[in-house]
C-alpha cells in the first residue's frame, strides 16, 4: 500500500500539536542483497540494491530537550530527555533511532529537541533491513536539521556503530551503505576491506526481481550469526600459523584449499570455504550484470544458496522449499536465500510474463509442504535515503 505524505503529515500535527516550525520529511530504502551473503564482516565483497520500499519520518525541532519517538507500525513509543544519558529502550523499536542519536552526541554534536514519527512498508523480520533503513533515515533527518554537514559515508559508518554498540547487533556494513548509497536501476558492488564501491546497471527489462517472504519467524538468525563471525575468526587465526591475513576475503580459492589444513576442525573449513568461494560469486555475477548475461547471473545465485546451505548452514527447511520450488517454474534463471537465514526471505529473477505464474504456483505448492503462507513482492532497485520535498 502506498504512503501518503500528506495523510502522514495530518496524523504528525494530530499527535504533537500545531508549531511554527517545519515538518520535514525524510526516506530511506529497505535493502536486498542479489548476492554475497555472510561475506559483509569477513571484509568481503557483497551486491546488493536498494528498495523502493522504506521507511519514511516526519520530523520537527521542538523547544525542550525531549526527543518523542512515534511509529505508524507499532504500538509502543517514547519520550527521552537529552539532558539525562542515553539508555536502551527495552528491546523496542526505539533503540535503532535512538542508538543514532546516541552516537551523534558521542561525536560530540549537539541535539535539540525533537518530535519523529515514523512509517515503513518493509515487511517486519523478513530481512529486508528495516533496522538498517531507521537508522539511517533518522542520521540524515538529524545530519540535515542541525546542520553537522557530515557526508553520507559518515551517516552510514555511525548508523552502524549504533547498532553494533547501542543496539548490540554485530553486523556489518553491507546493510547501511546498501540504503544510503543505492541508486535507482543499480545495484551496488561493495568492497567491505575499502569501501570502494561500483554502482552497476541493472539491464532486466525482461525479468523481475521477486522477494518471497517464507514468513518463518527467524528465531536463530541473532544467535547464529555471531556464532558464524566467531567460527570465520577462527578460521583466519588457524590459517594465519602459516599466512598472516586479516580476513577470509583475502584469500582466493586456490589459496584457500593450499592453506586450508591449517584449520582442524572440518566445519569450520566449509564456513570458511563458502566465504572464499562466495566472494568469487559476487566477482563473477557483476561481471555478468554489465554483460547482460542473466542466465549465469541465475546459475551462481543457486550456487551461493547451496553453499549458504551446506557449507554456512544458516539456511532452514522453509528456505530450501521456496528455492526447489521457484526453480521448478519456467524462466525462472536463479534463486537464493538472502539475508542472514533461519527464515526471512528469498530472491528470484523471473520472465516478466511468468511473475503471475510464479506466485501462484510457489505460493501454492510452499504451503503445501510447510503450512506457511508465503508472501511476495516485486523489488525494484531504487533510489538512497534523502529528503522529500513537503
Amino acid at each position: 500500500m502506498k504512503i501518503s505524505i500528506g495523510d502522514l503529515q495530518k496524523q504528525f500535527i494530530d499527535l504533537n500539536g500545531p508549531s511554527s516550525e517545519e515538518i520535514n520529511v525524510y526516506f530511506a530504502p529497505g535493502r536486498v542483497n542479489l548476492i554475497g551473503e555472510h561475506t559483509d564482516y569477513n571484509d568481503g565483497l557483497v551486491f546488493p540494491f536498494a528498495l523502493q520500499y522504506g521507511t519514511y519520518l516526519l520530523a520537527r525541532k521542538a523547544s525542550d530537550s525531549l526527543v518523542k519517538f512515534k511509529s505508524v507500525n507499532f504500538p509502543m513509543t517514547a519520550q527521552v530527555c537529552l539532558q539525562n544519558e542515553v539508555k536502551r529502550v527495552g528491546d523496542t523499536w526505539i533503540n535503532y533511532p535512538l542508538g543514532v542519536i546516541h552516537e551523534f552526541e558521542q561525536k560530540g554534536h549537539k541535539i535539540g529537541g525533537l518530535e519523529l514519527l515514523f512509517d515503513g512498508d518493509i515487511p517486519n523480520e523478513a530481512g529486508l533491513s528495516s533496522s538498517a533503513s531507521i537508522e539511517m533515515v533518522t542520521a540524515f533527518a538529524i545530519n540535515e536539521m542541525f546542520g553537522f554537514g557530515l557526508e553520507m559515508i559518515d551517516l552510514i559508518k555511525l548508523s552502524q556503530n549504533a547498532e553494533n554498540n547501542f543496539v548490540g547487533m554485530n553486523c556489518g556494513i553491507m546493510d547501511q551503505f546498501a540504503v544510503g548509497m543505492g541508486k535507482k536501476n543499480h545495484g551496488v558492488l561493495l568492497d567491505c576491506s575499502t569501501l570502494e564501491y561500483e554502482l552497476v546497471p541493472f539491464n532486466v527489462s525482461e525479468y523481475s526481481f521477486v522477494v518471497s517472504n517464507t514468513n518463518k519467524k527467524r528465531g536463530l538468525a541473532d544467535s547464529k550469526y555471531n556464532e558464524r563471525r566467531a567460527e570465520c575468526e577462527q578460521a583466519v587465526k588457524d590459517i594465519s600459523q602459516e599466512k598472516s591475513i586479516s580476513s577470509l576475503s583475502q584469500l582466493k580459492e586456490e589459496e584457500f584449499w593450499q592453506l586450508s589444513g591449517n584449520i582442524d576442525d572440518p566445519e569450520i573449513i566449509r564456513r570458511a570455504k563458502h566465504v572464499v568461494t562466495e566472494n568469487e560469486r559476487v566477482r563473477l555475477a557483476s561481471k555478468f550484470f554489465k554483460e547482460g548475461n542473466l542466465m549465469e547471473v541465475g546459475k551462481l545465485m543457486h550456487k551461493s544458496h547451496n553453499s549458504l546451505r551446506g557449507d554456512y548452514e544458516v539456511s532452514c527447511f522453509e528456505l530450501d522449499v521456496m528455492v526447489e520450488e521457484a526453480m521448478k517454474v519456467e524462466d525462472v534463471l536463479g534463486s537464493r536465500m538472502t539475508g542472514a537465514g533461519f527464515g526471512g526471505c528469498t530472491i528470484s529473477i523471473v520472465h516478466n510474463t511468468k511473475v503471475e505464474t510464479f506466485i501462484r504456483e510457489v505460493g501454492k505448492n510452499y504451503l503445501d509442504k510447510t503450512s506457511l503462507k508465503a508472501d511476495f513482492y516485486l523489488a525494484e532497485a531504487g533510489g538512497g535515503t534523502r529528503k522529500i520535498s513537503n
